[in-house]
């Protein structure tokens, strides 16, 4: 039995089991932020010269559409490794499937700085890079699903310690990819540098992860799962012979706590729509039309080199922070009001507007070319997009009985991944809508 004495948790000494899981949150989507924001390295290294049909007028450079094939083949892996998770946890321990994920994203990143030394040709590099993304989303996947599981154990104010470390990862991996590009150590150095911070970061969450247990903190929650469902069975199978010995039976209807996931589904269509929406969005304009946006001042070489990641990636993430903590304020909307779907569905006419910056080459007609009308525009995309996502993820469980809090849980995630694969699909055609698939310049 549980002891009575081990009732009241001990302290947590110097916030160390918080600082661990919020560490653990911020290395779950290190590998999506990463890739995500080297969007200019990579496109740099796929450009491929080609001599044109006459020999001499100038080259042809290949479009490989990086960003939209790194956001498909990155939300593909996690849809669907989500969803294999829920059986990997009855047949894998969980130790086994955390340390294994964390060591392969660590060879995998290794894979990615050692090829910023190596000439390859635009074909390989872009062959091997997109292998590397889609097993390291899977590992991702595993590594979330897993220690979302293990956070569960904590009380509610450590899974907000580790979403809020999952909000920080896009704005670390954005402001490392600023700093290598501000130590103007050469484009090569630069790339090696911020490569070489997520190896060093998934070192770090490995040995976070394997110093929870050790804390007395965590033990006494870790222990106390363990020892609550060896209880929960011996009190079951002890009722269950109780039952037998008396001769009455728990009617069918009466034991079925639960209602089924259609059932659930059916209660918070809404929201799960809404959350899908919401992720289509951002996605398929996000990064493949974002980052084709270039600054007004062309003759300021030092702007022209950060623009991206300051206007595209820390604007983004930053405001996505904000609008994910913003409900903790105010939840507006309210969830019955039809105001919130109209609020979702609004978030389209970010879609045209992106589309119509200052995009050089662009087959579209450039309307909003200064710097100041992106910016306005990607704080008021991002921020709507945490904001709006973060209501939908609250309201969700609001809609349903305590008993099927965990179900709704579920189903809102997978249609949160949903939206990513979708908006991931529909960045393709958008790409094509703005760019041509080869573009021509003159020798």
């Amino acid at each position: 039995m549980w002891n009575e004495k081990k009732q009241n948790p001990p302290a947590d000494r110097g916030q160390a089991v918080g600082i661990i899981i919020f560490i653990l949150g911020l290395g779950t989507l290190l590998p999506w932020n990463f890739f995500i924001t080297a969007s200019q390295y990579f496109n740099g290294r796929l450009t491929q010269p080609n001599v044109t049909s006459n020999g001499t007028s100038g080259v042809t450079t290949k479009n490989y559409n990086y960003d939209s094939w790194m956001a498909l083949l990155s939300q593909l892996p996690l849809l669907m490794f989500t969803l294999l998770n829920s059986f990997l946890y009855q047949l894998v321990k969980e130790r086994l499937r955390v340390a294994f994920s964390l060591i392969t994203i660590f060879f995998l990143f290794c894979l990615t700085a050692a090829l910023v030394q190596v000439e390859m040709k635009p074909d390989t590099f872009f062959s091997v890079t997109m292998a590397t993304i889609w097993f390291i989303n899977m590992c991702g996947a595993v590594l979330q699903g897993s220690l979302f599981g293990v956070v569960g154990l904590f009380p509610p104010r450590y899974s907000t310690l580790f979403m809020s470390g999952q909000g920080l990862a896009g704005t670390f991996a954005a402001v490392a990819m600023l700093c290598s590009i501000l130590s103007n150590a050469g484009a090569t150095s630069d790339a090696l540098g911020y490569f070489i911070t997520p190896c060093v970061a998934t070192l770090v969450t490995l040995f976070c992860y394997l110093l929870l247990p050790h804390l007395e903190f965590a033990r006494f929650y870790l222990n106390r799962s363990q020892c609550n469902k060896q209880e929960t069975s011996k009190e079951l199978l002890s009722a269950d012979k109780d039952m037998e010995a008396s001769g009455k039976f728990i009617d069918a209807e009466e034991s079925q706590e639960r209602l089924s996931v259609f059932a659930v589904f059916k209660k918070i269509w809404l929201m799960a729509l809404c959350v899908t929406c919401i992720f289509a969005v951002t996605l398929a304009v996000f990064p493949v039309i974002t980052v084709r946006v270039k600054t007004v001042y062309e003759g300021n070489a030092a702007w022209e080199k950060v623009f991206t990641c300051v206007c595209c990636f820390i604007v983004f993430n930053v405001m996505d922070l904000a609008g994910r903590s913003a409900p903790s304020l105010v939840q507006w909307p309210s969830k019955e009001s039809l105001a919130f779907p109209a609020a979702v569905l609004s978030r389209v006419i970010f879609i045209p507007l992106l589309m119509v910056c200052n995009i050089h080459n662009s087959k579209l007609t450039v309307i909003f070319s200064h710097d100041s009308i992106f910016v306005t525009f990607m704080a008021l995309f991002s921020f709507s997009n945490g904001y709006l996502a973060s209501l939908c993820m609250a309201y969700a469980p609001q809609l349903v009985r305590s008993k099927d809090i965990e179900t709704a849980g579920s189903l809102m995630t997978f249609f949160l991944v949903l939206g990513l694969a979708v908006g991931a699909s529909l960045s393709f055609p958008l790409g094509y809508l703005v760019l041509p698939t080869d573009t021509q310049t003159a020798a």
